[in-house]
């Protein structure tokens, strides 16, 4: 899967899932009809923080990681598999 379809693949709101063993607590905003999404998740119970923001553009997608590396927003997202049951 790659990394757009992952990420719209989220869902929108706040949620809770698990990425590379770890728990986090994430939010996804979708602007513009889905033309632009931003995410931001934080570890439960550990220092991670995750924020990037992403749009499709007529050129093409643009990833604009939050002051961190794109490999490692690239990597948490395709990672991340939200949980299932309700809260």
């Amino acid at each position: 899967m790659d990394f757009g379809t992952a990420l719209n693949a989220l869902p929108v709101g706040t949620f809770t899932g698990t990425a590379n063993g770890k728990r986090y607590v994430a939010t996804k905003s979708s602007f513009a009809g889905g033309k632009s999404i931003k995410l931001v998740a934080e570890e439960l119970s550990g220092p991670d923080y995750i924020s990037l923001n992403w749009y499709d553009l007529a050129t093409g997608p643009k990833l604009k990681p939050c002051e961190m590396p794109a490999a490692k927003v690239t990597t948490f997202v395709l990672a991340l598999k939200p949980d299932t049951h309700a809260h």
